[in-house]
């Protein structure tokens, strides 16, 4: 009895010890798919979360919002840096808990803070110089008005000051015999707009209001005068110049010019001449959205090559949460 009680007792320990290795051995396999299932989540969240961020952050920044809303347009950017700061307390608490622990593996949330600060920044930057290189202009013309059928010979300028765009009548063209330019640090260039008959006579105005301009594009020689579209014969159109600090320079060489050719300008536009005005100013959206997307696509191959050179890196330190 003693002996069939000694084996039950052995048997039984072997097969309780046999059964908690099995056990441990399930939890061990359990625990690692764990892991690795967290690990890719991690992942996963490291790649497209500081990417979406910076698209939405480059995104407010570089279209309507921020012309007609700016203070929209920042208080999101904000609310996006206060969600960077967030997740850096997180990152914070996760660093202490290291140092607390040492056994305490280090997790993912510091890359991830590091890298949507990075997109938090660089898409604010980013889009703010597309928005002022491109997008601004391109919403400055188009709430202003288009006029198309102008006469310079009838109309002044003072009847079409919230022009931005216009198109001019059949024989519209530059009288080149009074271009002129103003040097400053650059030279600012304006050449009047008259209208040619079949004969190509040249009329003399009472006023010339319509002038086409542009920068460093001729010299003290009038006939040097090569800005714009100027050697185009279906250029008739104009986009009205916006920018203070250049119409105040221009002025002033239309007035070099009254003194010069004895003509008179009693309100004068200021335009880039062109075939199509309309489409230039469209080249200015189509610019601004051709970077967007760019800006889009670098920089979600620099935060894949970041998650790859992050992950390679917990493999070697044996850290993988």
């Amino acid at each position: 009895m003693h002996g069939d009680t000694s084996k039950s007792q052995l048997y039984g320990d072997r097969t309780g010890k046999d059964e908690r290795q099995h056990g441990a051995l399930k939890d061990d396999r359990f625990v690692n798919r764990q892991r690795q299932r967290m690990n890719f989540v991690a992942v996963v969240q490291c790649l497209f979360v500081p990417w979406i961020l910076f698209c939405v952050v480059f995104g407010i920044t570089t279209f309507n919002l921020h012309y007609s809303k700016p203070w929209l347009c920042w208080l999101l950017v904000g609310i996006a840096s206060f969600l960077v700061l967030f997740v850096g307390g997180m990152a914070w608490a996760s660093l202490q808990a290291k140092w607390k622990n040492e056994a305490n593996e280090p997790t993912w949330i510091v890359f991830l803070f590091i890298t949507m600060a990075i997109a938090v920044a660089v898409g604010a930057g980013l889009g703010n110089n597309v928005f002022g290189n491109f997008m601004q202009k391109y919403y400055d013309y188009l709430n202003l008005n288009n006029y198309n059928g102008v006469d310079v010979a009838k109309v002044r300028g003072e009847q079409l000051m919230d022009a931005a765009r216009l198109k001019f009548v059949n024989g519209t063209t530059l009288d080149l015999r009074k271009a002129i330019g103003f040097q400053n640090s650059q030279t600012y260039c304006v050449a009047p707009l008259t209208v040619a008959s079949t004969g190509g006579v040249m009329s003399e105005l009472s006023s010339y209001d319509f002038w086409a301009v542009g920068l460093d594009c001729c010299s003290g020689d009038n006939k040097d005068y090569h800005c714009g579209e100027f050697n185009n014969p279906n250029a008739r159109g104009g986009l009205r110049v916006l920018e203070d600090v250049d119409r105040a320079y221009y002025r002033l060489a239309v007035q070099q010019a009254e003194g010069m050719y004895h003509i008179h300008a009693n309100h004068p536009l200021f335009l880039y001449w062109t075939e199509d005005p309309v489409a230039e100013m469209e080249s200015w959206r189509e610019d601004g959205y051709k970077f967007y997307y760019l800006g889009m696509l670098l920089h979600f191959g620099w935060q894949l090559i970041c998650v790859v050179l992050a992950v390679m890196g917990f493999k070697k330190l044996g850290s993988y949460d």
